[in-house]
């Protein structure tokens, strides 16, 4: 659903042709025609399909299996013919038996299985000159060499990664240095790059790096769900580099080779202490490089995206991209769910259900089928944070008490009663641990007299027992009757030993 919702963003919202959202999403052409022609059938604009979930969306484009009968003969997968054939033993005719019984009333002969394997080998391994248009490609890639930077206060060395962004028609080129190339650098260094360009381009072709594809395959790659949002955010469409096709990313290659002589090479006498520093350095010579002439042509990287690529680049969005982490969660019993060490809320209704959390700075988002459905401020330190209406009945008026409330509670009773309670919160982690069973002892009140009650504490926090069944044990058993109510009526009882003279020895 995720591949469908983008198909129809990237045409419906971001107004791109059939052959730019088929590079970019690695599906048929026929495929996206059929969601198009589909969605203009209905009537669908980008807005009503932000609205609908995944079983809604999913009922209006495939209400039924298509099981009609094609008499076209089935093309083989012939790149994927040509890994088979690379294994030890495997041959043209066993792969073509495989195929037949695949599509046993659709397949070619075994001679035209071969011709056909043969024409399309034929074809491989051709290079075409690429044609950039203006303000459509940005290239993307990271520098394989880094810039040392110096602790200091500890003399601690790390090592600067360097992100490179060019411009397919012009070769206008944007630099930086992050600490690493994780997700957060890599969508940040994006988002710089964007705002460096004063617009966004069509289209962002970056390398299979795993912060940015989760999977890489030649045809079908699995963008990171959080790079897939600033996408969404920018407007713009995501088109994977094939793995081990440098020609694919020919602009970033050259483009990284010139910051490395350019720009680091011209650095590598220098000492950095700071990442700030070091990219006011770089900075300073990227002005030099987008302004060095041409050799070939007239003017310059700079002259020339002034006169091609800015006046076409799609405008910046209002806000700047927020770096969301997302991840896949499923609900818990006690419907919440963990970010690193809180627990957060969702509809009880949900229990048991796979959803997305989505992690900014401040809040806490929670989506269920593109739709949210709880929200919260995020706590950097352990313990929950839980919304009274995602609860059941019974468990918001259980959430509605305090230790506070508790000891009230427990004070209108007896001093006795008092302590144990006390004594309950404080042996707990976390004192709403100790909620039930303080409530257990307090309702006692309604079978027994506050002062039997009172006493059984009594007992109970005399010999250190913390067990609601042994205040029940007391009562039911009635010890605590034979316990005097205060120290001078103990004091009052008549005592007996062997070792003490009764009143009859004083006649």
């Amino acid at each position: 659903m995720r591949q469908l919702r983008e198909i129809l963003r990237l045409k419906l919202q971001a107004d791109l042709s059939i052959r730019q959202i088929q590079r970019s999403l690695r599906v048929s052409v026929g495929g996206i025609s059929n969601v198009v022609n589909k969605a203009q059938a209905l009537s669908l604009d980008w807005s009503s399909i932000e609205q609908m979930d995944d079983d809604t969306l999913a009922s209006q484009f495939y209400p039924r299996a298509d099981t009609r009968v094609s008499s076209v003969f089935a093309m083989p997968d012939w790149c994927s013919v040509h890994l088979e054939l690379k294994h030890k033993s495997v041959t043209k005719h066993l792969l073509w038996e495989e195929y037949t019984q695949q599509y046993p009333n659709r397949s070619y002969s075994y001679s035209q299985y071969c011709h056909h394997y043969l024409v399309w080998k034929g074809k491989q391994r051709r290079s075409m000159r690429q044609v950039h248009k203006a303000g459509e490609t940005l290239f993307v890639d990271y520098a394989g060499q880094t810039v040392p930077i110096v602790n200091g206060n500890t003399g601690e060395v790390r090592s600067a990664q360097i992100f490179v962004a060019v411009m397919g028609a012009s070769n206008y080129t944007f630099a930086e240095a992050t600490y690493s190339q994780s997700l957060p650098d890599w969508l940040g260094s994006h988002a710089r790059a964007f705002s460096f360009l004063g617009g966004v381009p069509h289209m962002v072709v970056p390398d299979n790096l795993k912060s940015g594809v989760t999977k890489a395959c030649r045809y079908d790659p699995d963008v990171n769900p959080a790079y897939q949002q600033l996408a969404a955010h920018y407007g713009v469409a995501i088109m994977p580099a094939r793995p081990y096709k440098p020609k694919d990313k020919a602009k970033a290659e050259v483009g990284v080779q010139i910051i490395e002589r350019w720009i680091l090479a011209r650095l590598r006498h220098h000492s950095f202490f700071s990442l700030a520093e070091l990219n006011t350095c770089i900075k300073a010579l990227l002005v030099e490089v987008n302004n060095k002439s041409f050799k070939q042509f007239k003017g310059s990287r700079l002259t020339w995206f002034e006169s091609i690529d800015k006046p076409v680049l799609n405008p910046l969005p209002t806000h700047t991209y927020q770096y969301t982490d997302i991840k896949q969660v499923k609900v818990n019993i006690d419907y919440h769910v963990q970010y690193e060490e809180h627990l957060y809320s969702v509809p009880h209704h949900l229990v048991g259900e796979r959803i997305e959390l989505h992690a900014k700075r401040n809040v806490i988002e929670l989506v269920f089928q593109s739709h949210l459905v709880a929200s919260h401020a995020r706590q950097h330190r352990a313990g929950m944070s839980t919304t009274p209406s995602h609860m059941p009945t019974a468990h918001e008026k259980h959430h509605k008490w305090t230790a506070g409330r508790l000891m009230n509670w427990a004070k209108d009773i007896g001093d006795e009663v008092l302590a144990w309670v006390k004594a309950q919160l404080n042996r707990k982690q976390h004192e709403q641990q100790a909620y039930r069973v303080c409530l257990g002892l307090l309702n006692l009140s309604r079978q027994y007299p506050p002062s039997r009650i009172n006493k059984a504490c009594g007992i109970a926090n005399q010999h250190s027992l913390y067990r609601l069944k042994h205040i029940k044990d007391i009562l039911q058993s009635n010890q605590d009757k034979l316990h005097p109510d205060t120290p001078e009526q103990a004091s009052l009882l008549p005592q007996s030993h062997e070792n003490i003279r009764g009143p009859q020895s004083f006649h």
